[in-house]
């Protein structure tokens, strides 16, 4: 028997990490400028401070994308807030700080924009993230209008604990390979949607999808024959780092 798909109200275009490559990663400039292009959902990784504050980074050090070291984990939200997360970029963003997910909801929610938050623990905190980006998200999306974020993640932990957190709130399975029993895993965690690298999309995928009532997302989709084929498949939702290239109306 399939099982039923579920209502999917957001967008198809979602712009990585808030623009893809036009401004640094995950920073509140990010969002802006992708808004600005026109997109109404972002995709973000999201951890843990060592005090417990939510904040977005997608590695799990800070050499990468910020004039700090060291793991980001492993500081407090007092000293990461000091950080410059932009001068990495180019001299237009010099000083732009490290986003909170408190900061990045208050921006979704006055521009009536959806968001992605892909759960990104530090190694070893899978299952406390999960909890607490999910506890976060109910806290901060509660009675607001549109439809709640949708939580991803490569780490089952991390989702099991956004799941026993927050179980109102949808998930879905991020996937690189289509390792041995990841379907068992997404019906167990009552996931709404895979997330696969765009080149396992394929016309077996999309049946065994549909018929377990999953709806379908890709990342990181920045070419147009990739794109093409991937709208000719029915995906739900494409990620994206070239803002510049995609319309998100198309």
């Amino acid at each position: 028997m399939t099982d039923p798909i579920r209502p999917w109200p957001y967008p198809r275009w979602i712009a990585h990490r808030g623009a893809g490559k036009l401004a640094p990663e995950n920073t509140l400039a990010a969002f802006r400028l992708g808004a600005a292009h026109g997109y109404r959902m972002f995709e973000c990784d999201a951890k843990l401070s060592a005090d417990g504050v939510v904040f977005l980074l997608h590695d799990d050090t800070l050499n990468r994308t910020t004039n700090g070291h060291g793991v980001g984990g492993d500081q407090s939200w007092s000293a990461l807030s000091q950080l410059d997360a932009g001068g990495w970029h180019s001299r237009g963003f010099a000083g732009e700080p490290l986003a909170t997910l408190e900061g990045v909801a208050r921006f979704c929610q006055a521009n009536a924009c959806s968001l992605n938050i892909e759960i990104k623990p530090t190694p070893g905190l899978e299952a406390q993230t999960g909890r607490a980006v999910a506890a976060a998200a109910q806290r901060l999306w509660q009675d607001q209008p549109g439809w709640p974020p949708l939580l991803t993640s490569f780490r089952p932990e991390a989702l099991h604990g956004a799941m026993l957190t927050a179980p109102e709130l949808p998930r879905g399975l991020l996937l690189d390979t289509l390792w041995d029993g990841w379907l068992d895993v997404a019906r167990s965690l009552e996931c709404v949607a895979i997330v696969c690298n765009h080149a396992l999309w394929d016309t077996a995928l999309v049946s065994t999808a549909r018929a377990n009532g999953l709806r379908m997302l890709a990342y990181t989709v920045n070419d147009d024959w990739a794109a093409q084929r991937l709208l000719d498949l029915g995906l739900d939702g494409i990620i994206t780092d070239r803002l510049e290239l995609f319309a998100p109306g198309r």
